[in-house]
């Protein structure tokens, strides 16, 4: 299929449902994902919200997006989800330096 801009918006919603399909199927194989499997789940969700911002925005730009509420809305979201990703990083990391300095 050939992407243009008047079918971008379908094949985000086909791309939508399938990557829920595959998601909802993971699920069901494990009822009780490890940390590294959410660890990997929540940056796969923060990288997948910032290209979907940057495509919004670079859509605005190009003319085939109107609504600039939506293109702002998806660059706030994307860029709390950076900071809430460096938080965690950090606080993982303040974590791991205090159990290296601990004395044993």
């Amino acid at each position: 299929m050939k992407i243009t801009a008047s079918n971008t918006q379908q094949v985000t919603q086909n791309l939508a449902k399938s990557t829920n399909q595959t998601f909802q199927e993971k699920m069901k194989v494990s009822d009780n994902p490890s940390f590294q499997e959410r660890l990997g789940d929540g940056l796969r969700n923060v990288a997948n919200v910032q290209q979907d911002a940057a495509e919004l925005a670079k859509n605005f730009e190009l003319g085939t997006e109107n609504d600039i509420a939506k293109v702002m809305v998806s660059q706030q979201v994307s860029s709390l989800a950076f900071q809430l990703t460096l938080n965690v990083r950090n606080k993982a990391l303040s974590a791991y330096k205090d159990i290296m300095n601990m004395p044993v």
